[in-house]
């Protein structure tokens, strides 16, 4: 999957770079920028855990944004449907958005389905690898249904909604992902604990300093 280029792109622009770089934030903020991509279902968890994250680091004076499906596409994204085009865009904007939060220092909390692999692994090539992690929720489309917080698996069975993920369209589940969180296994605390541990692993959330 490749970055559409605007056709009308005048050739005298360019990208202005400032005087205020990423790593000069990250000082400043006293930890690193990055972004953790959560996939799975829908209802298999992602959100709730991304939330849960996002409090436990602001409690912590870390500053984080969860980036949710539903709520893109209740913005920039609303002119979007499900098709196979339709969800290369929405990934396609989510990473734009997500490139210049990762730049102004934040933690990136990506919550979305991203059901193809191909659009994963798009959004894994645009992020260098020390800052990039792949989050798999796991939960069995049986469990995912009887969840159904927002009744859109019925809806998608009744043949309301078209194109929906586990049911009418298909999911990729990742071969290789940073992070496994298993919610059938595990509550939304032990999960949200995980995900931490992780990020303290991998030293996202270590100080930064100026030397």
């Amino acid at each position: 999957m490749t970055s559409p280029r605007p056709l009308d792109l005048p050739k005298d622009l360019v990208r202005y770079n400032g005087q205020i770089t990423r790593r000069d934030r990250n000082i400043l903020n006293q930890h690193a920028s990055g972004i953790l991509w959560f996939t799975g279902f829908s209802a298999a968890g992602k959100s709730t855990i991304a939330h849960g994250i996002e409090k436990k680091l602001f409690n912590r004076g870390i500053r984080s944004y969860v980036l949710d499906g539903d709520n893109v596409r209740h913005g920039i994204n609303s002119d979007l449907g499900f098709s196979r085009h339709d969800r290369k865009e929405n990934i396609r904007r989510i990473v734009e958005i997500s490139r210049l939060l990762v730049d102004a220092g934040f933690i990136v909390l990506a919550s979305f389905i991203s059901p193809f692999k191909e659009d994963r692994d798009f959004v894994r090539s645009c992020f260098s690898q020390d800052n990039f992690y792949e989050v798999y929720v796991r939960c069995s489309i049986q469990e995912c249904e009887r969840r159904d917080p927002k009744g859109m698996y019925e809806k998608a069975r009744r043949g309301i909604i078209k194109n929906y993920t586990g049911i009418s369209a298909p999911y990729e589940e990742p071969e290789f992902p940073d992070l496994v969180i298993d919610t059938e296994k595990l509550n939304i605390e032990d999960s949200i604990q995980l995900v931490l541990n992780f990020m303290d692993r991998v030293k996202m959330l270590s100080l930064i300093s100026s030397a």
